[in-house]
């Protein structure tokens, strides 16, 4: 399928924020197979949502019959990227980096086919630090770090951003880093054919510095493509922070955590998104956009986007449990939870409390805050406002008993349609 308009393809669906030497690349791409790869650096024991951009990126090229390679930074995740960074990042130890990068591993092969027989090409990982484990520092320096001018590595944005910065500044660590990844470039080139190199948009300046670096010594052309980094509406980049972070291993981010995300995204991000990371035809997207409007169709075009990405990342079963467990929450619907379902509720889902067994209603919801006091708590037991376990209660002097505790374990407290909290029984 190599005469496939690929990249005009991937700029329709949204994966190009920058590219080098485009009517090239795309001349190259339609009259031949090529070698290319995208990194990730293991800064954490699971992925999130942000990295999957480049990684269904991967899948389209693997798709229209060219070889992709990841690549895993065992060698730079021990030195940290400091692109577009406010500081220095925690360096963490061997050990943890390389329990990371098996985690990883196994999360990128449960969505993404490493062995297809769809495909000519399977999808091959490697990690950087089988070369630079082994690569003599005095060699390093003296046959690559000749390339670089440290002028023009200063003057990179991320750089001098972090070089202006009040009692910041940036470790030589750190700043090694543009070698690294550069040299991981002219080390897929040389040993595996690399010719392109996929990374986000925070990653032109590496990108650019390999193909640099591969020119100044074979006198080859490379090329580089940049995806967009996955943000919010208020362009936000996805991190890994406590707050805003959806991961892709479940017990991080549970399903229906994951599933609730994509309901809940902007209205403006619908399309692009079913665009990105989903395989519907790009004029039905197109179609679903203009009707965007009518607030008929919001809903259930968040509802298809949600439910594609969510069985693309926790299979069917994982989106199973997730809509099983929005039905039950916010649709009137007898409670029908498996255990599994409830775990998933107290970690991440729903507001949760601990209470002991002899708690009465009313300080059940004075203490899960569904009540500010228990003369509030007595006004929304009268006013058939309370259910436990979806059934009302308008007992003002109920004690909880153990028929209320399911799986010996749990309770859904609700108050109204909207406002849920769970209570684990000690």
């Amino acid at each position: 399928m190599t005469n496939v308009d690929v990249i005009n393809y991937l700029y329709e669906r949204g994966f190009i924020a920058q590219i080098t030497n485009k009517n090239i690349l795309n001349s190259i791409l339609q009259s031949k197979s090529i070698t290319l790869y995208c990194g990730f650096d293991p800064t954490s024991d699971s992925l999130h949502i942000g990295h999957l951009v480049p990684l269904l990126c991967l899948k389209k090229f693997q798709k229209f019959g060219h070889k992709p390679i990841i690549l895993l930074g065992g060698a730079t995740g021990l030195i940290g990227d400091p692109s577009f960074k406010d500081s220095e990042r925690q360096l963490n130890p061997m050990n943890t980096i390389q329990q990371w990068i098996e985690k990883i591993k196994s999360q990128i092969s449960s969505f993404i086919d490493l062995n297809s027989k769809n495909h000519p090409h399977n999808i091959h990982i490697v990690n950087n630090y089988t070369w630079f484990s082994s690569t003599n520092i005095l060699t390093f320096l003296r046959d690559i770090g000749k390339f670089f001018s440290i002028n023009k590595m200063i003057n990179k944005d991320f750089i001098k951003k972090r070089l202006k910065e009040d009692n910041c500044g940036i470790s030589y660590t750190e700043f090694s880093y543009n070698l690294m990844q550069s040299y991981d470039f002219f080390y897929l080139y040389k040993n595996y054919g690399v010719i392109l190199q996929i990374g986000g948009s925070d990653q032109w300046g590496n990108i650019i510095s390999g193909i640099d670096l591969i020119r100044r010594i074979y006198n080859k052309k490379t090329y580089g493509i940049t995806v967009p980094l996955l943000t919010t509406i208020n362009n936000i980049k996805f991190g890994k922070t406590e707050k805003n972070t959806i991961w892709i291993d479940p017990n991080k981010t549970s399903p229906y955590k994951f599933y609730q995300y994509w309901l809940n995204i902007d209205d403006k991000q619908v399309c692009s998104f079913l665009k990105i990371f989903t395989d519907m035809n790009i004029e039905q997207i197109n179609f679903l956009e203009k009707k965007m409007n009518n607030n008929y169709f919001i809903p259930i075009t968040k509802t298809t986007l949600a439910e594609k990405i969510t069985k693309l990342i926790h299979g069917k079963q994982g989106l199973k449990s997730a809509q099983r467990i929005t039905k039950n929450i916010f649709y009137d619907h007898p409670l029908d939870l498996t255990l599994e379902d409830f775990n998933q509720l107290a970690k991440d889902g729903i507001p949760s409390i601990i209470l002991k067994k002899d708690i009465t209603l009313q300080q059940a919801l004075v203490e899960s805050k569904l009540a500010t006091s228990k003369s509030q708590a007595r006004y929304f037991i009268e006013s058939h406002a309370i259910t436990i376990n979806k059934i009302k209660q308008l007992n003002k002097q109920y004690i909880f008993n153990n028929t209320d505790r399911l799986f010996n374990s749990y309770t859904l407290l609700k108050k109204g349609k909207k406002h849920s909290c769970l209570i684990q029984w000690k």
